[in-house]
Formats: C-alpha cells, sequence, structure tokens
C-alpha cells in the first residue's frame, strides 16, 4: 500500500489502543482476593472456547515448482547529480579530544560512583530491614507460641474444671441413689416383715418347699420300684399261664387216653402212646373239640387250673 494508507492505519491502530487504555483506566479493577483464595478467569462469552496448555499444531505440505538459478541482482546505483565540493579541515581546528571528553568522563565517573554508594546502602537498608524481619518474626514466634501455651493452659483448666463438676455431679447422684436405696429397702424390711412368714407357709403348702430325700424318694425310687415290682408280677403271671396250659395239655391228653380204652393188642406197649400224644398237641386239641363232652369239661376246669 502506499504511504498515506499506511499512516492513516497506524493513526487509526493508535487511537484504537489510546481508547483501550482510557477505558481501562477508568473502568474499575477486581479488588485483590482475601488470604486463602484466589481469582480465576472465567469464560463470559456466549459461545465457549476450548482452553488447554497445548495450542494444537497441524503440519501442512506444499510442493512448489522449482526455479531455475539466476545471477544476483546488481545493487541500484543513482546517477550522479550536482557538483563535488571539498573542504579542508587542518588539524585542531574542529576540536581537541582529551579537553572535549574530560567532562563527559567526570560526570560518568561521577554517576557511576554516586549509583554505586546508591545501590551499597540499599543492600545495607535491605540487610538492616531482614535483620528487623528476622527479629521480628522471631518476636512473633515467641509471643504466637507463649499464646498457644496460655490457650492450653486455658483448656486444660476448663476440661479439669467440668470433669470436676461432673465428678461433683455423678457424687451427688449416687449419693442421692444411695439414700433411696436405703430408704427402699427399710421400708421393704418394714413391709415384709409380716408378709414373709405367711408367703413361706402358703408356698411350704402349695408344694414349693420339700424335703429333698421325700422328693427323691418319691420320683425316683418308688417309680422304679413299681417297674420291678409289676415285671416281676407280669412274669409269674406269665409263669403260671404257662404252667396252667401244660397242666390243661396233660390233663386234656390224659383224659382222651381213659375215654378210649386200646385194644388188646396193644397192651404191651403203654409207654410210647403218651409220647405220641406228647408229640401231637394239636391231633389231641382236635380230638377232644370232636368230643362235646370231654371240652365241657375241660372248660369247666380251666377255671379252676388259672385260679
Amino acid at each position: 500500500p502506499s504511504t498515506p494508507e499506511v499512516e492513516k492505519q497506524k493513526k487509526a491502530q493508535k487511537k484504537l489502543l489510546a481508547r483501550k487504555l482510557t477505558r481501562e483506566q477508568i473502568r474499575p479493577g477486581t479488588p485483590e482476593p482475601v488470604e486463602g483464595r484466589q481469582h480465576v478467569h472465567v469464560q463470559t462469552e456466549l459461545y465457549l472456547e476450548e482452553i488447554s496448555d497445548r495450542i494444537i499444531e497441524v503440519d501442512e505440505e506444499c510442493q512448489t515448482d522449482e526455479f531455475l538459478d539466476r545471477p544476483p541482482t546488481p545493487l541500484f546505483i543513482p546517477a550522479k547529480t550536482g557538483k563535488d565540493v571539498a573542504t579542508q579541515i587542518e588539524e585542531g581546528e574542529l576540536f581537541d579530544f582529551d579537553i572535549e571528553v574530560k567532562p563527559i568522563l567526570e560526570v560518568l565517573i561521577g554517576k557511576t560512583v554516586e549509583q554505586a554508594l546508591l545501590e551499597v546502602m540499599e543492600e545495607e537498608e535491605l540487610a538492616q530491614l531482614w535483620s528487623h524481619q528476622r527479629a521480628f518474626a522471631e518476636l512473633r514466634n515467641a509471643e504466637f507460641a507463649e499464646l498457644q501455651r496460655l490457650e492450653e493452659q486455658d483448656r486444660r483448666i476448663r476440661e479439669e474444671k467440668e470433669r470436676r463438676r461432673l465428678e461433683h455431679l455423678e457424687k451427688l447422684q449416687k449419693q442421692k441413689e444411695t439414700a433411696e436405696k436405703v430408704a427402699a429397702r427399710a421400708f421393704a424390711q418394714r413391709y415384709l416383715a409380716d408378709l414373709i412368714p405367711s408367703v413361706f407357709s402358703n408356698l411350704y403348702d402349695s408344694g414349693f418347699f420339700y424335703d429333698p430325700i421325700e422328693r427323691d424318694i418319691e420320683t425316683e425310687f418308688l417309680p422304679w420300684l413299681m417297674s420291678e415290682v409289676e415285671e416281676t408280677l407280669q412274669k409269674k403271671v406269665l409263669g403260671r399261664m404257662m404252667l396252667d396250659s401244660l397242666i390243661r395239655v396233660v390233663v386234656e391228653k390224659r383224659l382222651d387216653e381213659f375215654s378210649h380204652p386200646p385194644p388188646s393188642d396193644q397192651t404191651e406197649a403203654p409207654a410210647e402212646e403218651p409220647r405220641a400224644t406228647d408229640a401231637a398237641p394239636q391231633v389231641s386239641g382236635e380230638a377232644d373239640a370232636a368230643d362235646q363232652p370231654v371240652a365241657e369239661k375241660e372248660e369247666t376246669d380251666q377255671p379252676v387250673a388259672e385260679e
């Protein structure tokens, strides 16, 4: 672009910068954050922009055409115009270097020395400030430690007072409970003085108090004795029944033998028939059942044998 346009653009940029500076100066700034807080930049635009520590980079490539080498461009030398004029200056006509440089050197040296002295004084002042700061920090730390010690002592005293108060209240409560228990015990003794004999008599009558030997005999010995007696009686009854059945069988056999006389050819061996009748009791029973009068006699004889 041409020179006037560039100047216009520069002037416009300067105006914009000046307006921004004036706006920033007029606009009130954000107050400093309180202790323990910090300011954080927050996006308030309509369109959110992702903020990242690393900028996104993309590699792009472009292939250009090859150009042939050409000789370097010669320097532009404008055409000479006007006339050449020369002036002869002799030595010592313009200035003396030593004379002209001396005040400048004096000023530079004086300023340098003054600046060095100021820096030394500033360092000494900073050292004094640091020493005062260290002394103040030590004093503050000592005061803070003393304050903590006094606070801890106050806390221990308060805890001790609270503990003593609770112990006193607990002691009063225990004394009150003890007095109430003593009063209740005395009242119960007076109230139960006439009640205990009647209660014991009622419990004794109800059977709650008993002789352990008598109770053991009633609960353990007598049931065992009765069971043993019953078992013995059952055995005796069983033996009697078996004896009665044997007697009945023998009587029936003898009755059968006497009711049927043996023939004449069998008189020689009378002793062998009882063995045959003993070996077959069911056959004699059937023969007795067939004979009605004999059965009636057996029925009349059975109760007598059982008795």
